[in-house]
């Protein structure tokens, strides 16, 4: 049985879910949250403490990404102030709020869950109620340019921010080109390559003779072999060319393809390089190179949110990355492995790029997504009549914002669960 007091719930869940944010406004005091707000603020900033002793590289990109979801935020708040829209608060993270203080008609403070940040406009919809005398200040009654203007600007500071890590990179450090050969990623315990000394980072230039050009060259290479084989391994390491022997194992994996074949016993990749460019050279990259990165952004979260990829790396059937959920917990696991291997600005291409996905990602037609708002403005554009605006009813729109959360809510459990007993390297 369904009470006054569960409908009222669900009316204010349905009313922030469609308003992007919280509609109750808090009391008109200069701050809030005391002791509880104090601990929590002490756990969080333990925890990154706690973080950069454990792994430097994961603690700075985990602050590239605080500060990012901070601007994409304060895109919206500016240029809603910007186009004469009210906005009343102005928030870290979701949920009960820890924190906060009042200035002018915006409250600023911190939530308990940090799952990212948002900014209450009044008036998104006509669900949303507010005083007649805030009404020509709402999101709804300014016109089409500006609505489109304040909902997209989250996603427009994201490219902002990949722009400026793109230049900071290509001027600091230049392009990572592909080189040739194959860069060993891991080295199997006990196995032919941890005997013969070959270790993790090494570039394996040729075997028994044979030029390695990549990868999968490595791979025929030592198939062409025979189990037992000795054989002269050519590698470059810091710089210097080495050459040692390597007695080849075999493949004892009856699942495996190559099962019964000769082994070496490494995990490898194409080995990167960095190629200088000129400051103008840098500039110009940094935008151009939005192109193909907003595209494969653009792949990538049409491949994620494919049901099949996920059930097929739940049950363990695929095994493919470039279809993988994951969650900021994966991509933080993968800042540490880029930091030790490319440094700082190897963990600031990281965050470009994932600048890149997050704002193509925010900007799909998809309530409650940015882009879902977006999708409601240009909606009511187009059912405009001599110049008389019109109010789309989005409260019909709730139940498929409902399964989008959903899928949402199931794409992060499914992605954490992986990243924790699967994790990146």
């Amino acid at each position: 049985m369904t009470t006054t007091e569960d409908r009222g719930r669900y009316d204010r869940f349905r009313n922030e879910v469609m308003a992007g944010g919280s509609v109750a406004e808090r009391p008109p005091e200069p701050e809030a949250g005391g002791l509880a707000g104090a601990l929590a603020g002490l756990v969080i900033i333990g925890l990154l403490v706690w973080l950069a002793f454990v792994n430097l590289w994961m603690f700075i990109f985990v602050i590239g990404i605080l500060i990012s979801v901070a601007l994409h935020e304060f895109g919206h708040f500016i240029t809603a102030r910007a186009t004469g829209m009210k906005a009343t608060q102005f928030f870290i993270g979701f949920g009960p709020r820890l924190w906060s203080f009042q200035r002018g008609e915006t409250e600023y403070g911190v939530r308990a869950l940090p799952f990212g940040a948002f900014v209450r406009i009044i008036g998104m919809n006509i669900m949303d109620e507010v005083p007649p005398a805030d009404e020509a200040r709402t999101y709804r009654q300014k016109s089409y340019p500006r609505r489109m203007l304040v909902i997209s600007a989250g996603s427009l500071m994201h490219l902002l921010i990949a722009v400026v890590l793109l230049f900071t990179v290509f001027a600091a450090r230049g392009e990572l080109v592909e080189g040739t050969g194959a860069e060993v990623g891991s080295v199997q315990r006990g196995g032919p390559a941890a005997a013969a000394g070959i270790e993790s980072g090494d570039v394996l230039v040729s075997i028994g003779g044979a030029a390695i050009a990549d990868p999968d060259d490595l791979g025929e290479t030592v198939r062409s072999h025979e189990p037992g084989d000795v054989v002269d391994v050519v590698l470059q390491r810091d710089g210097d060319e080495v050459t040692v022997s390597a007695r080849l194992g075999e493949n004892t994996d009856p699942d495996s393809p190559q099962f019964g074949s000769a082994l070496l016993g490494v995990s490898s990749r194409i080995p990167t390089e960095w190629e200088e460019m000129s400051v103008g050279s840098a500039a110009v990259r940094s935008v151009t190179d939005l192109v193909p990165v907003t595209w494969e952004s653009t792949k990538g979260v049409v491949e994620v949110l494919n049901p099949v990829n996920i059930i097929d790396h739940l049950s363990g059937e695929s095994e493919d990355l470039s279809t993988r959920p994951t969650t900021v917990v994966g991509i933080t696991q993968v800042s540490g492995s880029v930091g030790e291997t490319q440094g700082f600005v190897g963990v600031l291409y990281l965050l470009a790029v994932l600048n890149v996905f997050v704002g193509v990602f925010n900007m799909f037609p998809l309530l409650p997504l940015d882009g879902g708002h977006a999708a409601v403005a240009t909606y009511e554009r187009l059912r405009e009549r001599d110049g008389r605006r019109y109010f789309a009813d989005v409260s019909k729109l709730m139940p498929f914002a409902m399964g989008v959360i959903m899928v949402l809510l199931i794409l992060f459990v499914s992605g954490l669960y992986l990243d924790v007993t699967q994790p990146l390297r």
